[in-house]
């Protein structure tokens, strides 16, 4: 089908959230050339596969990209599809709620109707066509009202790494393509439970995973901000009136320093919840479309296993390799011939300066790693 005639009716523009240092992906992931630059899983880097995957639903490329001033030239570089205005260099990096905040605020200067789909620029999507079902289905609900849509993932395993939603009550399905979409109010979030917490979710059927992917008109993030964010609001307000004009680098670098470093999730989301979802106006969508947000390398030993053949779920880049009586095992040295032999479940990278080794298990605890090589200035490492 040609992609034009998958376009959303309604006006539509994309903020990838770019800023992150990836820091659970290191020795590959380095604060110049961090996780959603690199090509993990295919031929393209990570950003490069969000902003591709967004193209079938969107208009004139509206594409804006918030990161920082060590990623923005290779993010430039590798996006040419994007107007090069549009990709935001944070003078200092304040967390996802300014950045949010302050793509809403530009937007809502044009048009204050355009929704606004907020996406991390590091997930992988298994099932693109179901991902463009939901995201219509969320466009035309975030265009219906001031409504803010969430995306939340079916949870497949008691996660203590990633925020939960609890679900509410059903409310009318929103039909795109002859297929009506489930609806749910949101009763609230949780961010990162504990293992005992993250059973009982589970068991309940009733909480899904937060993808991180928002939708929500500009009118409707930059009234959430002014309600629950009165001091940030009026500094951003500032800043997207200074856009287009020679003072703007000037105005961004005073001012956004100022803002508070704070998630959506804490900033808007939580306390819009707490209204009570009767009144939240908090919806959840069910992103039922094979997403995984390629936490660690466990987790991308885990998504890469299970997309690709692999010996004893082996999953070895290398130049060449060996394998006895091993299994579970992920290995990056593209430059080697590389053995195993009498190992499981552990994980070695290798780059031109260091060597992780680690275990699958261990392999959430990277970014220690990262923290000591600073603590003791040893940042031409990091």
């Amino acid at each position: 089908m040609p992609s034009g005639k998958t376009k959303t009716h309604h006006p539509f523009a994309a903020v990838v959230l770019a800023g992150g240092s990836g820091t659970r992906f290191w020795p590959r992931s380095r604060r110049a050339r961090a996780k959603q630059v690199l090509q993990l899983d295919g031929e393209r880097t990570m950003i490069q596969q969000t902003v591709a995957r967004l193209d079938d639903v969107m208009q004139d490329h509206a594409v804006w990209v918030i990161t920082n001033d060590l990623l923005c030239d290779t993010i430039t570089g590798q996006l040419p599809e994007v107007v090069p205005e549009r990709i935001l260099r944070e003078p200092e990096s304040r967390n996802t709620a300014p950045a949010c905040a302050l793509a809403a605020f530009l937007l809502e200067r044009d048009d204050p109707q355009t929704v606004i789909g907020i996406f991390p620029s590091d997930h992988t999507i298994g099932n693109v066509a179901r991902f463009h079902m939901i995201l219509r289905a969320a466009i035309k609900l975030a265009a219906s009202g001031p409504k803010i849509v969430v995306l939340g993932v079916p949870p497949t395993r008691d996660e203590t790494g990633y925020g939960y939603i609890e679900l509410g009550a059903a409310v009318t399905p929103t039909t795109v393509g002859g297929e009506a979409i489930p609806v749910r109010h949101v009763r609230r979030f949780t961010e990162k439970p504990d293992r005992a917490k993250a059973k009982a979710f589970l068991r309940s059927g009733n909480y899904v995973w937060n993808s991180g992917m928002f939708l929500w008109s500009a009118k409707t993030l930059c009234d959430a901000v002014r309600e629950h964010s009165p001091a940030m609001a009026p500094l951003l307000e500032k800043i997207a009136q200074a856009w287009g004009t020679s003072e703007f680098d000037a105005v961004f670098a005073d001012l956004y320093p100022q803002c508070e470093s704070i998630s959506i999730d804490y900033a808007i989301l939580e306390p819009r919840s707490a209204k009570g979802e009767n009144s939240s106006e908090l919806y959840c969508l069910p992103a039922d479309f094979a997403w995984n947000d390629l936490g660690s390398w466990a987790a991308l030993h885990e998504y890469v296993a299970e997309t690709r053949e692999c010996t004893n779920a082996n999953v070895i880049e290398a130049a060449d390799n060996v394998q006895i009586e091993s299994s579970g095992c992920y290995v990056f040295a593209p430059k080697k011939m590389v053995a195993l032999v009498g190992v499981k479940d552990i994980v070695v990278v290798e780059t031109d300066d260091a060597i992780l080794i680690t275990t699958r298990d261990g392999s959430q605890d990277v970014g220690k790693v990262v923290k000591q090589l600073k603590s003791t200035g040893r940042v031409d490492l990091i």
